[in-house]
């Protein structure tokens, strides 16, 4: 199947649509995970941020490709809650961290973003986290308070894991729902952006592809019906 971009196709030559700007309405599904310092976008810490790219193959099938992390160095007057920070295992203010400015943590997550984004022929990057919108709260409070102009990230869409592995396999919390889906748990590696958000990309790949069928019979051409012409009398 293809389609056309019409402000891409060049000197009416229609431009080919790749697999993944046809399967998710034009934007590119890219897997997140923040670690933070608390509940609260406003006040609370950024700590760490995970983005795993995704590649989708001719036929279809989704996968998951690079991660790009970074420790992020908590913002002046940043809120640390002890409680998040005992479930994280996160220190800080540790030199050997080598955290970046939130500023700079972004950017070097949004450079390769945009890339993808514009190499898989999409609009946009849509946020897939577990417990999405949690995820995309921080990250909209931190480019807020850097000042970042353009974010490569639809500023309130999200695909939400915790739901898709509600539906496919009766799990919402990351770690039983790794189990359900036959993957291995390290509780020692969890509550790292980068560990978390691979598993929530390898989950998301296999709910796509065990999808996928349904998916292709959803794109399926619908028979073609006369449009309606209003008779009039002889």
């Amino acid at each position: 199947m293809t389609g056309i971009f019409p402000e891409v196709a060049e000197a009416g030559v229609p431009a080919v649509l790749s697999p993944m700007s046809r399967r998710f309405r034009g934007f590119l599904p890219v897997v997140m995970d923040l670690e933070t310092g608390g509940f609260n976008a406003r006040t609370d810490a950024l700590l760490e941020i995970a983005a795993v790219l995704l590649t989708m193959d001719e036929d279809g099938i989704l996968r998951r490709g690079e991660t790009i992390a970074f420790p992020v160095w908590p913002y002046e007057g940043a809120n640390l809650e002890p409680a998040a920070l005992q479930v994280t295992g996160i220190q800080p203010w540790n030199p050997l961290r080598q955290a970046l400015p939130e500023r700079d943590a972004l950017q070097g997550i949004f450079r390769p973003v945009r890339q993808a984004v514009k190499e898989a022929g999409c609009k946009r990057a849509i946020l897939v986290a577990h417990n999405a919108h949690f995820d995309l709260g921080f990250l909209n409070e931190a480019i807020a308070r850097t000042q970042i102009k353009r974010s490569p990230f639809h500023p309130f869409s999200v695909l939400d894991t915790a739901t898709l592995c509600g539906v496919a396999f009766g799990q919402t919390v990351l770690a039983q729902a790794t189990l359900a889906a036959g993957m291995h748990w390290d509780s020692a590696a969890a509550h790292s952006a980068a560990y978390d958000a691979e598993r929530t990309a390898d989950l998301f790949c296999i709910i796509v592809n065990r999808f996928k069928p349904l998916y292709d019979s959803a794109i399926l051409p619908l028979p073609h019906t006369p449009p309606n012409r209003t008779e009039t009398a002889p």
